[in-house]
């Protein structure tokens, strides 16, 4: 009967090993450079750890079976409490394990900065300043994805196309709840949140289609929120935005609110035009006809205070579309702000 269960037991480990081999190990092999570096700072970190626990481990084994109580043999010193050489290294290797740890964290957290635009397209070859930069503009939806391009003036659903060796600057935004952008092959997550953008620096250096998905639940069509993401040749990707405009399809104003009424499983979509004012409306949440933008209540807000122009203020000084006009006016006697980059 042992032999039979030995076998069972060799069995359903041989079949685990055979399932755990057609896993896509993505985030250890990506085809991003971004991502790349992130895989190679877990492999580096998780090497830094392991050199304490392996020892630990088997120095616990060791122990254990060295001092046994039936190990006559053993040394026996129920006296002995203190040795500085011991001391030293129980002590010294976990510091020095933890200063590289801290040494490799604060680089790799300025490094891959979300934010901060791209140094390079691989290990090999910096960014150029004369490189092109594509921007794409990220919605997510219920429960769904829109992208928009605003530099080609098309808008896709559920697709998401960029060329090779280029860098991607993302900027997201969300149209009700949290959620999360992430492509595991291109870059770790960056979060969407309404009324708020975020930002994302990133580069494919594959050509191949991806994966990409919410990783932040949000709600009853969470799991069905996927999208694919293709990279493309240079030629090939002119060609994606030439078809697209080619095509039919214009995301206005109206068209976004009847594409924001949640959905689930959305196939994929491709609008020929957008308005360019569309994705500003959408962070500062005034899309719909006469919705005083948050900019416009800010600015409103601002002017509520004790002067002789002042705005009511109080639980009942509340801002709607008809105080609009002073903002206009508000903002022609005020100083211009200066950007600083």
């Amino acid at each position: 009967m042992r032999p039979l269960k030995s076998l069972r037991g060799l069995l359903l480990a041989l079949a685990s090993l055979a399932l755990l081999a057609g896993c896509d190990t993505v985030l250890l092999n990506p085809s991003g450079d971004i991502a790349a570096q992130q895989g190679r700072l877990i492999v580096v970190s998780t090497v830094l750890m392991l050199l304490i626990i392996v020892p630990v481990i088997v120095l616990t084994l060791l122990f254990a079976w060295r001092y046994r109580a039936s190990n006559k043999a053993a040394t026996y010193a129920p006296d002995w409490d203190h040795s500085t050489q011991l001391e030293l290294v129980i002590w010294a290797a976990p510091l020095l394990i933890i200063i590289a740890l801290g040494a490799v964290t604060w680089i790799s957290t300025h490094t891959l900065d979300p934010y901060r635009p791209l140094q390079r397209i691989d290990a090999q070859r910096p960014v150029a300043p004369d490189t092109p930069t594509l921007t794409v503009e990220v919605v997510a939806l219920d429960w769904k994805w829109l992208f928009i391009y605003p530099e080609q003036g098309i808008a896709t659903v559920n697709e998401l196309a960029a060329p090779v060796d280029v860098p991607i600057r993302f900027k997201i935004t969300s149209s009700s709840v949290m959620n999360s952008f992430y492509i595991p092959a291109l870059a770790g997550q960056i979060y969407a949140m309404p009324g708020m953008e975020t930002k994302l620096h990133a580069v494919i250096n594959r050509v191949g289609e991806y994966e990409g998905f919410s990783a932040n639940y949000s709600g009853a069509g969470f799991s069905g929120m996927r999208f694919t993401f293709r990279g493309m040749a240079p030629q090939d990707f002119h060609r994606w935005v030439d078809a697209t405009r080619a095509g039919q399809g214009t995301l206005d104003r109206a068209a976004y609110l009847a594409l924001e009424k949640p959905s689930e499983r959305e196939p994929a979509r491709r609008y020929a035009r957008v308005a360019p004012d569309l994705y500003d409306a959408i962070v500062d949440r005034c899309v719909e006809p006469g919705t005083l933008c948050m900019k416009q209540i800010m600015a409103l807000d601002a002017r509520r205070g004790t002067g002789a122009n002042a705005l009511p203020n109080g639980p009942d000084a509340v801002c709607t579309v008809a105080d609009a006009p002073l903002v206009a006016a508000d903002a022609a006697t005020r100083p211009a702000f200066v950007a600083i980059p």
